[in-house]
């Protein structure tokens, strides 16, 4: 077994500006239409929690760059990680990458889980973003 700390990414090609992704990603009801319900703030070091049927995700929003990256803390059931997304503009649209990292060797289901749910959060966006302006 490794001792070394995993990281999930997930990167997608999207035909949208980085303008209306940044949107998605920041504005607390469109987050609630993709991932979860939440108090995020676009605010340097704003503590907030996602809140799912399982319980609580606790974050701290680390880093802000807009419509470019943003980064914020991920704690919930003894994970502590940090979420980065990276927006970088393309010549169809925008290059979305999404990484999640600090999983422990022992956290490999919640490294797993996390691998399946960003995918599915992700498809998630994708359809958000169709139907927002």
């Amino acid at each position: 077994m490794t001792d070394e700390i995993r990281t999930v990414v997930v990167e997608r090609d999207l035909p949208f500006p980085a303008e209306k992704i940044w949107r998605a990603l920041t504005q607390p009801h469109l987050v609630e239409e993709w991932l979860m319900k939440s108090d995020f703030s676009l605010v340097l070091d704003h503590r907030f929690s996602f809140r799912t049927e399982w319980g609580s995700i606790d974050c701290k929003v680390l880093e802000v760059e807009a419509n470019r990256s943003l980064s914020y803390s991920w704690d919930a059931l003894g994970l502590e990680s940090v979420v980065t997304f990276t927006l970088t503009p393309t010549p169809k649209g925008t290059s979305l990458r999404m990484e999640q990292s600090g999983f422990r060797p022992d956290q490999s289901q919640a490294f797993h889980g996390a691998k399946a749910g960003w995918c599915a959060f992700l498809g998630n966006l994708e359809k958000v973003l169709e139907k927002v302006e």
